[in-house]
């Protein structure tokens, strides 16, 4: 299923049980997959640690960074720096430690042009980790070596077109040679960065003969020109950095903002028997007493609630 996902570009969240203690009904080496969407296949020990799981593997989602997580009995035992601690409520009891591994589409880097800049790009954006995709009719064999796809002819490569499951990073550093067409080629990619290497006195000129095209203001606004961070670049490879450092500090914002409104959106309540946070959307045990839905980490709180709703009710839980 891994491999699946990972062929579609969907991001998930790997997650193993790097240790346990008795008796927590998992072994170290479980493992779990969870999607984007909170779905849960595999298993870290008993149902009532599934929805913590959940909910740390969303973020560690949001924030693209791996999590390490424990679920004890006693949790100040278990405070230590880069952890964070849950209470165990599962009846048997035990410790439970799980790493969160999230497995994300890779950063794609398209870059327009043959120019020495675009090969500087081409060159750094591989050594950092992005899909590189060089895109020119004069591409020449060889030119662009550290390429994962050199394209001549866009016509050909329609899935550059479609709706990317991963960021997708746009720079046109054609520097004079069919800037307009390529710009024009790079929007219609709906990229989630587009910078265009060019003084301002050349960018306000193309940005003149697209708006006669056609190109909306809001487009041409969007684009990130000259591109890059100001750290007086001068030489391609200067260039190049400074465009790549302008991406980082994007995605670094996106990412941030990204975190905080999950965090925001994803209202929870409070299980009235054991004091588990649970994540209202897609809860799977719920009851109604008195009025209101309560919320619990699983079937045995449920029932446990049934059968005496009202000694719980002063305690917190409503929805």
């Amino acid at each position: 299923m891994a491999a699946d996902l990972a062929r579609r570009e969907e991001p998930f969240v790997l997650a193993v049980v790097v240790r346990r203690q008795p008796a927590s009904s998992s072994q170290a080496g479980d493992m779990a997959l969870i999607t984007a969407a909170g779905a849960f296949h595999g298993w870290l020990g008993g149902s009532c640690t599934q929805p913590t799981v959940v909910r740390e593997a969303k973020r560690a989602l949001a924030e693209g960074e791996p999590r390490l997580v424990v679920l004890a009995p006693d949790p100040e035992l278990e405070r230590r720096p880069g952890i964070t601690v849950f209470p165990m409520t599962c009846n048997s009891g035990g410790t439970v430690e799980i790493y969160l591994e999230p497995v994300l589409p890779t950063p794609r880097l398209v870059v327009f042009g043959v120019s020495p800049t675009a090969r500087a790009l081409v060159r750094l954006g591989k050594a950092m980790g992005y899909s590189v995709v060089a895109i020119d009719p004069a591409a020449e064999p060889g030119l662009f070596p550290e390429a994962d796809q050199v394209i001549t002819d866009l016509g050909r490569a329609p899935r550059l077109y479609a709706p990317a499951k991963g960021p997708r990073f746009a720079v046109v550093a054609t520097l004079g040679d069919r800037d307009e067409e390529a710009i024009r080629d790079a929007l219609a990619m709906s990229p989630d960065y587009l910078g265009v290497v060019a003084s301002r006195r050349r960018f306000a000129q193309i940005r003149e003969t697209l708006g006669a095209g056609g190109v909306t203001a809001a487009a041409l606004d969007a684009i990130h020109s000259p591109a890059g961070l100001r750290i007086g670049a001068q030489r391609p490879e200067e260039i190049a950095l400074s465009v790549l450092a302008e991406i980082v500090e994007q995605r670094q914002d996106e990412t941030k903002a990204a975190a905080d409104a999950s965090d925001a959106v994803e209202a929870s309540a409070v299980d009235p028997i054991c004091g588990m946070t649970v994540t209202i959307a897609g809860a799977r045990h719920t009851a109604e007493h008195a009025g209101q839905t309560w919320y619990f980490c699983c079937g045995g709180c449920r029932e446990r609630f049934l059968a005496a709703p009202d000694s719980y009710i002063p305690q917190e839980g409503a929805a």
